[in-house]
């Protein structure tokens, strides 16, 4: 591995509201994130792919920038 790389930015999404009521498809993009139950939280590492997932879903998650 290269020692001079940057560390990558990582996101701390934190599951605020219910599923339940919402479509089928916003429950499994919360399932694919690691969420499922009000308050819990994940660290991911900030890629496109896991930003898509998050845009799909601001109404049921706070995500917050976390250093290292």
């Amino acid at each position: 591995m290269n020692e001079t790389a940057t560390p990558a930015k990582k996101l701390r999404i934190t599951q605020t509201r219910s599923q339940i009521g919402y479509h089928h498809k916003q429950k499994r993009i919360l399932a694919g994130l690691g969420l499922g139950r009000i308050g819990r939280a994940v660290v991911r590492i900030d890629h496109p792919s896991i930003r898509g997932m998050v845009n799909k879903i601001p109404h049921l998650v706070k995500v917050e920038e976390v250093e290292g």
